[in-house]
C-alpha cells in the first residue's frame, strides 16, 4: 500500500507539473539548477573560506605584533642614543679626574694658585681618601688669610685647573686690618681601578 500511495503522489506531482505553463516549468528548472549550483559552490568553497578567515585573523595578529615591534625598535634606538650620550659624558668626566701619579702635582697647583692670588697659607693639609664606588675624593683642609677679592681670584684659578677641584665648606672671619681668615676644603677626585680578580688556588692532589 505504501508503494501505491507513493506512486499516486508522484502521479499527482507530474500532473501538476504538466498543468504548469512552459515558462513556469523553465523557471522551476532554472531555480533548481541555481540552487544546485549554489549548494555545490558552498560545499566546494566553504573550507577555503574558513582558511581565508583564519589567514585574515593571523594577518591581523601579525600586523599588531609588527607594529609593537616597530615601537620597541624606536624605543631601542632612543635608548641607544641616550646610552651613547651618557657614555660620552662619563668619558669626559673621567678625563677630568687626575691619575694617581698626578695628585701630588695637582695639590702643588692648588697651593700655587693661592700664593699667586695673594693669599697666605696658615693650613694646607690633605686628608684621607674617601671612596665613592668607582672614584675617591681627596679632601684638602685649607686656611688662608688675605682680602676677599684675593680669595675670589684663588677660587677662580682653582676652577680653571685642568683637573676637577671643588671648593666647599667656606667660612670667613674678619681680622684686624681689613683682611679675612678663610677656612675651606678643596676636594679633588681620582679614579679607582677595579682590582684584578685573584687566580683560584689550585688544589693539591692527594697521592
Amino acid at each position: 500500500m505504501e508503494n501505491s500511495a507513493a506512486s499516486k503522489k508522484l502521479d499527482q506531482l507530474f500532473e501538476r507539473v504538466e498543468a504548469l505553463t512552459r515558462i513556469q516549468r523553465i523557471l522551476i528548472c532554472v531555480g533548481v539548477f541555481t540552487l544546485l549550483v549554489a549548494l555545490f559552490g558552498v560545499l566546494s568553497y566553504w573550507p577555503s573560506w574558513q582558511r581565508i578567515g583564519k589567514l585574515n585573523a593571523d594577518y591581523q595578529k601579525l600586523s599588531a605584533d609588527l607594529e609593537k615591534s616597530k615601537k620597541n625598535a624606536r624605543k631601542l634606538v632612543a635608548l641607544r642614543k641616550e646610552f651613547e650620550s651618557k657614555r660620552r659624558e662619563f668619558n669626559l668626566v673621567m678625563k677630568s679626574l687626575p691619575e694617581t701619579e698626578e695628585i701630588s702635582s695637582l695639590l702643588t697647583g692648588i697651593s700655587e694658585s693661592g700664593q699667586e692670588s695673594g693669599l697666605d697659607f696658615l693650613l694646607f693639609k690633605p686628608g684621607a681618601d674617601v671612596n665613592k664606588n668607582f672614584y675617591a675624593e681627596i679632601p684638602v683642609s685649607i686656611r688662608v688669610t688675605g682680602g676677599y677679592h684675593n680669595f675670589v681670584r684663588f677660587a677662580d684659578r682653582v676652577a680653571r685647573l685642568s683637573r676637577v677641584v671643588n671648593i666647599r665648606n667656606i667660612s670667613m672671619a674678619a681680622n684686624k686690618g681689613g683682611t679675612l681668615t678663610t677656612t675651606c676644603e678643596a676636594v679633588t677626585y681620582k679614579f679607582i681601578e677595579a682590582a684584578a680578580p685573584k687566580p683560584a688556588a689550585k688544589k693539591k692532589k692527594k697521592r
